[in-house]
């Protein structure tokens, strides 16, 4: 397997802990401030950057549906509601972030439509062309070896199934760069010091993004994976 830069970088870089172990307990400490700094420090686009990314399934109007690196299932519950599918299951390695899911899920009415499950992108207990679709949101980043859990998902999805994978990237434009670096670098680790306990966290969400193959180059790695019928869009 390929190794990429964004493999290295960590929460901790202090810690002998494997990325993988770092990232987990790094949302374990989070999850009870998660939704409230991502809608705080997304300004409120995290929720509309959701839909229009499940809006690329909607033509496919899948029924077996896996969330990868579910977190607190925003994604998940938002595929219940707008795709209507017969079955959602989310996965992730932070019970902690999953415990909070489970409650929104609970909340809403959705247990019989939607399943949480502590479960590892590179190792996804299903079987082979289990899924209609799979989606990731803010997760690819963090998966310890990317190719790995992204043939692990092309594994699992159905013939003619579809992957959605939404993620961060750097803004081209000087101008928006500029601003963009200031408020990764200084406010974003500072709400989450102030919000969470943890500008650690909010640190390596910053170094992740930059080291991340994204656009044009992460198509490359998905089509060297067997990935066909691939789209890159920009929100």
């Amino acid at each position: 397997m390929t190794k990429f830069a964004h493999d290295s970088i960590v929460p901790d870089k202090k810690s002998d802990q494997s990325k993988k172990e770092q990232v987990a307990g790094m949302f374990d400490d989070i999850a009870y401030r998660y939704d409230f700094l991502n809608r705080t420090l997304s300004g409120g686009m995290d929720i509309l950057w959701r839909k229009r990314a499940l809006g690329y399934l909607k033509q496919l109007a899948p029924q077996k549906i896996l969330d990868v690196a579910t977190g607190t299932a925003d994604v998940a519950i938002m595929a219940s509601r707008l795709l209507k599918p017969t079955s959602v299951t989310g996965i992730d390695i932070s019970e902690g972030m999953l415990e909070i899911g489970r409650k929104k899920v609970e909340n809403q009415g959705l247990q019989n439509t939607i399943e949480l499950l502590k479960g590892d992108s590179e190792t996804i207990s299903f079987e082979d062309n289990s899924f209609d679709a799979v989606t990731v949101a803010f997760g690819v980043r963090n998966f310890q070896n990317l190719e790995k859990g992204l043939s692990e998902i092309l594994r699992v999805l159905k013939p003619g199934g579809r992957l959605v994978v939404l993620e961060f990237s750097q803004p081209k434009w000087l101008f928006a760069k500029s601003f963009y670096n200031l408020y990764m670098k200084i406010v974003a680790p500072n709400m989450g010091k102030l919000f969470s306990k943890n500008r650690n966290a909010y640190q390596y969400l910053d170094e992740s993004i930059k080291k991340f193959p994204e656009g044009k180059n992460f198509m490359v790695i998905l089509d060297n994976l067997g990935y066909a019928n691939l789209q890159y869009k920009p929100l």
